[in-house]
């Protein structure tokens, strides 16, 4: 079985625990506590006749905690940079991200921004064009999410499997009206976790 390794990157309470909880446990919990350090969840995914094991690692915004990114991010499939669309200083921190990832994995990592907390409409302080436009200059692909709701995780996950897949190298810029499901591949998901001894041979690299 195929195992693709996702950091997910971002400042503190974007959303990066409750993205990968919507996911793999298909629930949402206002009450998340910040990630310590780093977290690890797994899932079986079925896709293109393919079983695929995506390794989800949540690593912590604090910038005490930055020391440990190194060990995380160098062998990684693809990187998920994710800010919440309420949060100006998130969405400037992406740049900082973005060059850290880099510096780490080097230039021809597969990057994905995702915009979280689309549900709030009403404190929304990024415009979906600005974002488009960021993505398109950057030359990686953008989707916006809303943990709480569950728009559009699947279709991310959907989309990160096939990037890695594919060794995407080509510029996109995904909206909203284009993430439509009968656009996507579809996947099957296993609720099998990732055992022990998974963990520790996919640990620190």
């Amino acid at each position: 079985m195929n195992k693709f390794k996702i950091c997910f990157i971002g400042d503190e309470g974007v959303g990066k625990t409750s993205i990968i909880t919507r996911f793999i446990y298909e629930s949402f919990d206002p009450e998340t506590q910040s990630t310590v350090g780093v977290d690890f969840l797994s899932k079986t995914i079925h896709i293109e006749n393919q079983s695929i094991r995506l390794q989800l690692w949540d690593t912590a915004g604090q910038e005490r905690f930055r020391c440990l990114l190194p060990s995380y991010i160098r062998n990684s499939s693809l990187a998920v940079l994710v800010f919440d669309v309420t949060n100006q200083k998130s969405f400037e921190n992406l740049d900082f991200w973005l060059q850290t990832v880099k510096e780490i994995r080097g230039e021809d990592v597969i990057i994905f921004y995702v915009g979280n907390k689309t549900d709030l409409t009403d404190q929304r302080k990024i415009s979906i064009e600005d974002l488009e436009q960021k993505a398109q200059e950057k030359g990686f692909i953008y989707f916006e999410t809303s943990a709480k709701s569950g728009f559009n995780i699947k279709q991310m996950f959907q989309k990160v499997t096939l990037a890695i897949m594919n060794n995407e190298k080509s510029p996109k810029s995904i909206s909203k009206k284009s993430t439509n499901e009968q656009n996507m591949v579809d996947i099957t998901l296993d609720n099998q976790e990732e055992t022990e001894d998974e963990k520790e041979k996919s640990g620190c690299c």
